[in-house]
């Protein structure tokens, strides 16, 4: 046997022994040995054996005292690898409170034995030369756990490691050259750190010096040849994005980013997980708090039902209700293999909570009385619908079907069995709709309103925005798909331009919304300005290392059925009211009679019966009077009368509350 095995097999040997037995055994060392070192000291290194031996006397329970407390606040729970300041505070806190009996036995004016009477100056010291001792031991630790980390990763050749900026002296920035200096698997050699707070200016972070702010990002990345700038700032906004992009690009050199705080605090990555920048962070906006206590004790500990479940609203609703702890969730999907993707991701993320995951469509009356009946939601997101605008123009009647007598279903029955909130998901081209989409999106929203007087203990809203980057079926996905195979970028039209939020924003503004709902409103989230989607081609293309026009042309294929160079959040008609909230406003809206809606939907029930296409705008032509349908497909209103389906065009009245 070589000695290297000979070696190795006294290491195994020594990690099969009890590890907390042997720590616990040196710390009860180290509080004898700083005892006596403080004797030591106190006395110049000349002990009689009358000192000594009262020394060993006290040390009989001085010991044991600062055991038993350094147990009692968890430090012996503690993995020494990784000792981090809680560990310290916690440490020190311990050993500090082993000199209050100490110092009252010392001080108290009555005679004690001479064993029990420990000096003011040994205390001092011990308590110095303790907490110094037990640090020390969990800091030896895990300097050689770090060390040994670091001769264990494969180096890469020194002229082929990453030179980098981080961008972030804050605490993201601290974590994240932390990680790449602890970890294998980076081959980044980070020069420098920038940042703009001109306090931070020549301060030193993990060896590495903070040598500029952002407007030096130039000269730098030229004098220090850098290769990549990573923003390392969990919570960046969009304007920084843009900023750091627009510099980064003209000089040129590659940007990269860290997860999101929502992504870190959700554990869904590391801090050190670092990603390319997308077009989600140039038009992304300040995080959205969810510790607003309306929303936390809105969803805590409350049965809640996403209709929708494992599309790309619902499944980011159930997301995040699930970091609010319902004490229920129960998912309703139609779509198989979507249900299945969410389920199985929820039962990975958090395996506590319990979920019912139900496929069923939401026109079925009786799967969904079933649903109420079995589960009793006390409150309905309902993100269910059919979306695709131009799609929707050659489905009319599934359309009507699904995005107006589905809701309808559902809202009666949240009613009917007592829900505490129905929430639905509408959209901005529910505002004038040019489309059967938003045609009967807008029809939804005046069903909620309908209900919303006909149950008085449930309380109903809808939250309408616009397009959601990433969403299923949204442009962003297919310009990266596109620019995957090689093809030109398709672009409807040169003007046409759109608002964005991100998924995260758009789910979490929704469940605030819900939250401060009184019941009728419509509240209307702030997009901030729209985007061009001719520029957002571009941004795509260049966030994939290419240059718009010369390595992916963008070609226009003209505008689709039901499509409008630019959708609106509010119409004329409209007026806007401030909420507590800054990104969220309600949308006073004019609707219609009780009676008007009963006649509507069973005019619509009876189309969707019938299957009767050529019906469907005629009607919602009739119910919507600023419905903007092409002149195709736009009738005469007046044969609706003939059925006698009359709705009134009065906005008299307003049931936003």
């Amino acid at each position: 046997m070589t000695t290297i095995e000979a070696l190795e097999n006294r290491i195994r040997a020594f990690r099969k022994f009890p590890i907390r037995t042997v720590q616990i055994g040196l710390d009860i060392g180290l509080i004898c040995a700083a005892f006596l070192l403080a004797y030591v000291l106190r006395f110049d290194f000349s002990l009689d054996s009358s000192i000594l031996a009262r020394a060993i006397s006290q040390l009989l329970w001085v010991a044991p005292l600062q055991f038993i407390l350094l147990r009692s606040f968890n430090v012996h729970k503690f993995i020494w690898r990784y000792i981090s300041l809680p560990e310290v505070r916690s440490i020190a806190l311990a050993l500090t409170v082993s000199a209050i009996p100490m110092a009252l036995l010392r001080t108290a004016p009555v005679s004690k034995p001479e064993w029990l009477a420990v000096p003011l100056s040994i205390i001092i010291l011990d308590i110095f030369l303790a907490t110094f001792f037990i640090l020390g031991a969990r800091l030896l630790r895990r300097e050689l756990h770090e060390f040994a980390g670091r001769a264990n990763r494969v180096q890469p050749i020194a002229n082929e490691r990453r030179r980098v900026l981080l961008i972030g002296a804050g605490r993201a920035g601290v974590m994240t050259i932390s990680e790449i200096k602890n970890r294998s698997g980076f081959d980044y050699d980070v020069l420098g750190f920038i940042d703009d707070d001109p306090a931070k200016l020549g301060s030193m972070i993990h060896g590495t010096e903070v040598i500029g702010t952002i407007s030096d990002l130039p000269g730098l990345v030229k004098k220090l040849k850098i290769d990549h700038v990573i923003i390392a700032i969990a919570n960046s906004s969009s304007d920084l994005f843009q900023k750091v992009f627009t510099i980064c690009r003209k000089i040129p050199v590659k940007v990269k980013t860290i997860p999101t705080l929502s992504e870190i605090l959700t554990e869904k990555v590391i801090v050190s997980r670092i990603r390319d920048i997308e077009v989600e962070d140039l038009l992304g906006r300040a995080q959205v708090s969810l510790n607003d206590p309306s929303t936390r004790q809105f969803i805590t500990n409350r049965s809640v039902m996403v209709t929708g479940a494992g599309g790309s609203i619902g499944s980011e609703l159930v997301r995040q209700i699930l970091n609010l702890k319902p004490e229920k969730l129960i998912l309703v999907e139609r779509c198989e293999f979507a249900q299945f993707a969410i389920e199985r991701e929820i039962r990975q993320t958090h395996p506590e909570i319990n979920i019912a995951t139900l496929i069923g469509d939401i026109c079925d009356q009786s799967r969904m009385i079933n649903i109420f009946q079995t589960h009793r939601p006390e409150i309905i997101f309902h993100a269910a619908a059919h979306k695709h605008v131009p799609m929707m123009e050659f489905n009319a009647v599934e359309a009507l079907k699904n995005n107006v007598l589905g809701t309808n279903l559902l809202g009666r029955l949240a009613g009917e069995f007592s829900a505490r909130a129905f929430v639905l998901i509408s959209t901005d081209k529910a505002v004038n709709p040019s489309s059967i989409m938003g045609a009967t999106k807008r029809l939804a929203e005046l069903v909620i309103q309908d209900l919303d007087r006909t149950f008085a203990g449930t309380r109903y809203s809808a939250v309408r925005f616009g397009n959601v980057i990433g969403s299923n079926g949204s442009v962003v996905p297919i310009f990266r798909e596109q620019i995957r195979k090689g093809s030109p970028l398709t672009v409807t039209h040169p003007d046409m331009k759109r608002y964005f939020m991100t998924i995260s924003e758009a789910a979490q503004l929704v469940l605030q919304s819900g939250a401060i709902g009184d019941g009728g409103e419509i509240f209307v989230l702030d997009m901030g300005e729209p985007v061009k989607i001719l520029d957002l081609a571009k941004e795509t293309i260049r966030l994939s290392g290419l240059k718009p026009g010369k390595d992916v042309k963008i070609v226009y294929t003209g505008m689709r059925p039901g499509e409008k160079i630019l959708e609106e959040l509010e119409s004329d008609a409209e007026q806007l009211f401030k909420t507590g909230y800054e990104k969220i406003r309600i949308a006073k809206i004019s609707g219609i009679s009780q009676n008007e809606m009963d006649n509507a939907l069973k005019e619509i029930t009876k189309i969707c019966a019938d299957y009767s296409e050529d019906r469907v705008r005629e009607v919602l032509g009739s119910l919507l009077p600023n419905a903007l349908f092409s002149a195709e497909f736009r009738q005469e209103p007046n044969k609706s009368r003939q059925n006698g389906f009359s709705p009134s065009k009065s906005a008299a009245a307003t049931v936003s509350r």
